[in-house]
């Protein structure tokens, strides 16, 4: 006998053929804008919505004002750790070498955080030698997982071991996936950008990388309102990490990893 009655049958049909129907989920892409404190010009990103998150650049000048400017406007903040690369380029205050001890390191960073004071994470500035090296990574994790920070792996070499170091010191950690403005011209940064959506939407997340660049702050200002026409949401780059992080849980597939030359 059929206990459904016809009524409730075409309901249920409805229902099931409107979830079918439904629009896939949004994509979701977390941005961070790195180099933040070096010039005066930087403040112009402070126009891109909140969701933006900045990397500040630790002992310039700068580095305090605007750490406390963008947590007053309740956006994450992140120490822009400067670190050794493999073209030898110049590294800033603050930075972490391959000759430095773990005592080095760990001062370093606390000397270096306390300039960006209103921090919640992390990310490397340069790196392609540090971020291959055991040793210096695992004393940089140590101490990222001792102050609760999470840490996202820029990729500035296709053999950082940062990520797994952090996984494995139990830091809440990320990779970037699209560098928007390797190429600073409006045409390439939009090409990057669309790469950028189109992985958010086949992965469900992404994370972008860019810089205080003029022409790239005018291009998010554009762009970023539309972002919900893409079906695609900008979100926190904690927020991004809480959501990998139960995809990891759930053995979600992850985006794969854009390989990069440092350019930074």
């Amino acid at each position: 006998m059929n206990y459904i009655t016809k009524p409730l049958g075409q309901f249920i049909l409805f229902v099931l053929l409107n979830i079918a129907a439904a629009p896939a989920l949004a994509g979701e892409i977390a941005l961070i804008i790195d180099d933040m404190g070096n010039t005066e010009r930087d403040a112009a990103a402070f126009l891109l919505p909140k969701e933006v998150a900045f990397s500040i650049l630790p002992l310039t000048h700068l580095s305090e004002k605007y750490s406390h400017k963008a947590a007053i406007q309740n956006r994450d903040v992140m120490l822009h750790i400067p670190m050794e690369s493999l073209a030898g380029k110049r590294l800033g205050p603050g930075a972490l070498t391959a000759e430095m001890s773990a005592e080095s390191i760990r001062q370093t960073l606390q000397q270096a955080l306390a300039t960006v004071p209103d921090a919640i994470g992390v990310n490397n500035h340069m790196g392609s030698k540090l971020t291959q090296l055991t040793v210096p990574m695992n004393a940089t994790m140590e101490f990222l997982a001792k102050h609760q920070l999470f840490f996202v792996d820029s990729r500035t070499t296709r053999y950082s071991k940062a990520f797994k170091i952090a996984q494995q010191n139990g830091v809440l950690s990320a990779r970037r996936n699209v560098f928007l403005d390797n190429d600073d011209q409006p045409k390439e940064i939009d090409v990057q950008f669309q790469r950028l959506i189109q992985l958010s939407k086949k992965y469900g997340y992404a994370v972008g990388i860019a810089h205080p660049y003029p022409q790239t702050i005018a291009y998010l200002e554009k762009k970023l309102p539309s972002l919900g026409e893409q079906d695609v949401q900008l979100v926190t780059i904690s927020e991004f990490l809480h959501t990998q992080q139960l995809a990891v849980n759930q053995q979600v597939n992850v985006a794969p990893q854009q390989v990069s030359v440092e350019l930074e």
